[in-house]
C-alpha cells in the first residue's frame, strides 16, 4: 500500500488522502481547501493525480472540507463509486448543490472586478449542474456492514459521532504478494462522547495503520453544559438591553445543535419571550434531512422526544421561525426589539449572515455570538479578535456590538477524547499518521501518543507526502 496525503496535512481543511492498494486507487475524502482566494482556487481546481484513475471514493462525512471537491473530481473524469452512509448521501444532495451555487456567485463577483481592470473572466471550479451530475455516483452504505472495493479489499463504516451520518472508515485488505490481512483505520472527524443529539463514536479494537484527525489535539473543551448555560444567560442579558443576538453558525450540525438547545430552554421556561430565526436556506433543508434520520440520534434524545418535548420535534418550538425566502430575510433587517438570528456561514465569509452583521454590528445593545472555530483571515476571526473596524461588502463598519465566544459547542473530539478513543485499540498501530490539524495541534497529539501510550511510528505528514506501507 501507498498513502499520499493530498489535503488536511498540517491544516484542518481540504481532507484528501489517496490510497494505492493492490493496484487500486482509493480516495479517502475529497474536500475543498478553504483559505486565501487565489491559493484556494488553484489547489481546488488542480488535482495532484489523474481524476479518471481513481476507482472509488470513500467519504467520511458531508462537511464541505471533506466532500466539497467531489463535483470537480467527476468533472475531471472520475467515474467510480462514492461510498458513504445514507445520511451523508442525503446531506451531500443539499450541500454540494449549495456549494456549486457559491462557486458560481463567487466567480461572478470576481469577474466583475476583473472586467473593471480589463482582465479576462475566470470559470467556477464547478457549477450547480456539475454538483448534480456528481450525485449519480454516490452509493448508500450501512454502518458496520463490509463492502467489497476489489479483490481482497473491503471497507466498513462505523459511526464517528461527529455529525449526522459521519463515519470512521476501516479498510481491510489482503496483500497481493503474501502475509496476513491488514487493516487501515481512518477516523475522519471524530465526535465527542456524551454530546447531546448523536450517538457516541464507535470504538474499534484493531488498526495496523491509523490515520487520525487532530483538530483539537492540543486543547480540552469546556463541558457543553457550561456553554448551554452561558447561551441562556447571553440571550437574557442581550434581551434585557433591547438587543439582538446574531449567531454566525454552520448550516450543517452546528445550527441543528443550537436549535435543539434552544428547544430545551424553551420547554423549561428559560428562554425569554423573543423570536428566534434560522435564516439560511441550506440550514432549513439540512434540518429537514436531520428529521429524516432519527436512527442517528442517541438514546437521550429519544427519551427527550418521547417524554419532555410536547411537540415531538427537537428542531421546532413556538418561538422558532425558519426562513428560506429572500424577502422574509430582508424584513429581519428592519425588525425592532430583541431576537435571536442564527445564519450561515459559520465564519461569516458569505451568505445572509453578512447582511445581519452589517445591519447590527454598530449597535452596542447587540451581541455577536461566535460558536465555532474561526479560520485566520476570515471575518469571523476578525470579530473574535475585536478589530476596531471590519469590512463587509467592501464597506467599513465600526465594531460596537458585544462579541462573545463559546467554545463548548464543538462537535470535534478534544485531546482527552482522542486519547480515550485510541486507548480502546488492543495494541498500538504499526504506523500512525496525524492529519486534519494545525501543526501545533498535530504535534501535541503526536507527543501524547508517544509519551503517554508508547506509540512508535507516529508521523505528522506534510502536504503531498507519499508513504509506502
Amino acid at each position: 500500500m501507498q498513502i499520499s496525503f493530498h489535503g488536511a496535512a498540517q491544516t484542518v481543511t481540504g481532507s484528501q488522502h489517496l490510497l494505492t492498494v493492490n493496484g487500486k486507487k482509493i480516495l479517502l475524502d475529497c474536500g475543498l481547501y478553504q483559505g486565501k482566494r487565489d491559493e484556494a482556487r488553484r489547489r481546488n481546481r488542480e488535482f495532484p493525480f489523474d481524476a479518471a484513475s481513481i476507482e472509488a471514493v470513500v467519504l467520511s462525512h458531508a462537511h464541505i472540507d471533506h466532500s466539497g471537491n467531489i463535483p470537480n473530481l467527476v468533472k475531471q473524469g472520475f467515474r467510480g463509486r462514492i461510498l458513504c452512509t445514507t445520511a451523508t448521501v442525503d446531506l451531500c444532495g443539499a450541500m454540494l448543490l449549495d456549494s456549486g451555487h457559491i462557486q458560481e456567485e463567487d466567480v461572478a463577483y470576481v469577474n466583475r472586478q476583473r472586467q473593471k481592470i480589463g482582465e479576462p473572466p475566470v470559470e467556477p471550479i464547478y457549477t450547480q449542474e456539475d454538483a448534480a451530475e456528481s450525485l449519480k455516483y454516490f452509493e448508500r452504505a450501512a454502518y458496520e456492514k463490509p463492502y467489497e472495493l476489489g479483490p481482497g479489499i473491503t471497507v466498513t463504516l462505523y459511526d464517528a459521532g461527529h455529525m449526522l451520518g459521519s463515519a470512521i472508515v476501516a479498510l481491510d485488505w489482503r496483500p497481493e504478494q503474501s502475509g496476513p490481512d491488514r487493516r487501515l483505520v481512518f477516523t475522519g472527524d471524530l465526535g465527542r462522547p456524551h454530546l447531546p443529539l448523536l450517538r457516541d463514536p464507535a470504538l474499534l479494537r484493531t488498526a495496523d495503520i491509523l490515520i487520525i484527525e487532530s483538530t483539537y489535539g492540543s486543547r480540552t473543551h469546556p463541558p457543553v453544559e457550561e456553554s448551554a448555560e452561558a447561551l441562556e444567560q447571553i440571550i437574557r442579558n442581550t434581551s434585557r438591553r433591547g438587543g439582538k443576538v446574531i449567531i454566525p453558525a454552520f448550516a450543517v450540525e452546528r445550527t441543528q445543535f443550537l436549535v435543539y438547545l434552544l428547544n430545551k430552554l424553551y420547554h423549561r421556561g428559560d428562554l425569554p419571550e423573543i423570536p428566534v430565526f434560522v435564516d439560511s436556506p441550506l440550514a432549513v433543508n439540512v434540518t429537514d434531512i436531520f428529521r429524516q434520520h432519527p436512527e442517528c440520534f442517541d438514546d437521550d434524545i429519544w427519551d427527550y422526544i418521547l417524554h419532555e418535548d410536547p411537540e415531538n420535534d427537537i428542531f421546532g418550538f413556538k418561538q422558532l421561525r425558519y426562513i428560506r425566502d429572500v424577502e422574509q430575510s430582508k424584513r429581519l433587517h428592519g425588525l425592532r426589539g430583541p431576537c435571536v438570528i442564527i445564519s450561515a456561514s459559520g465564519m461569516a465569509e458569505a451568505g445572509r449572515i453578512q447582511h445581519h452583521l452589517k445591519n447590527n454590528i454598530e449597535d452596542p445593545r447587540n451581541t455577536i455570538l461566535i460558536v465555532g472555530w474561526q479560520a485566520p483571515n476570515t471575518l469571523g476571526r476578525r470579530l473574535v479578535e475585536r478589530a476596531s473596524t471590519v469590512r463587509i461588502f467592501g464597506m467599513e463598519y465600526h465594531l460596537e456590538a458585544e462579541v462573545i465566544t463559546l467554545n463548548g459547542f464543538s462537535s470535534h473530539a478534544d485531546q482527552p477524547d482522542l486519547l480515550g478513543w485510541v486507548r480502546a485499540l488492543e495494541k498500538p498501530p504499526q504506523q500512525t499518521f496525524i492529519v486534519h490539524g494545525d501543526p501545533e495541534a498535530a504535534e501535541a497529539l503526536a507527543t501524547r501518543l508517544r509519551d503517554d501510550l508508547g506509540y512508535t511510528g507516529v508521523t505528522v505528514p506534510f502536504l503531498h507526502q507519499q508513504v509506502k506501507i
